[in-house]
């Protein structure tokens, strides 16, 4: 990224004016860099990046982070990748189905085509597990910075999640 003015502005607490191209000289890296290494460590080498993102999806939004509608997954996890309900399928299946044995599907009760995914015992084991992994992972990047660094980027984080929820 090159420096310039825009760096200058921000020093004196004035946003430059090329702000939403800087941001994104950073995001898309970041993204990549430190996103892929999260969901790497969240993986643990035993599960694939959607089977994370649901288990993610459960503890998140899930009723008392172990349980959701499997309608919800699907609608949520379509957000986040270009996914069918094939591959969902198969993958809450793989995940239902030994040797993972990480969660039920049973109908629901309020309409039987529909499934209720929940966490079995092992599956809250392993997310408790997967979170201390990521947590981890992010310790190494946060280590280095300073309290005040620290603060201001759980802020940021927190505005960009309810604007990009707003924008929907």
């Amino acid at each position: 990224m090159a420096a310039g003015n825009s760096d200058k502005s921000a020093k004196k607490g004035k946003a430059p004016q090329d702000a939403a191209r800087l941001f994104l000289e950073h995001y898309y890296p970041i993204h990549y860099k430190a996103g892929i290494g999260v969901e790497d460590a969240l993986r643990g080498g035993s599960l694939g990046r959607h089977q994370v993102a649901i288990l993610w999806l459960i503890h998140s939004e899930g009723h008392q982070g172990r349980q959701m509608n499997r309608k919800a997954i699907e609608k949520s996890l379509s957000t986040w990748f270009e996914i069918s309900g094939a591959a969902i399928t198969k993958a809450l299946r793989s995940m239902a189905q030994p040797p993972l044995n990480l969660l039920t599907m049973v109908e629901d009760p309020a309409s039987g085509r529909e499934k209720i995914v929940t966490l079995t015992p092992k599956g809250e084991t392993h997310l408790r597990k997967m979170i201390a992994q990521g947590t981890a992972y992010v310790q190494k990047i946060i280590d280095p910075m300073t309290d005040e660094e620290i603060l201001n980027g759980l802020h940021f984080f927190a505005r960009i999640s309810v604007i990009v929820d707003d924008m929907k």
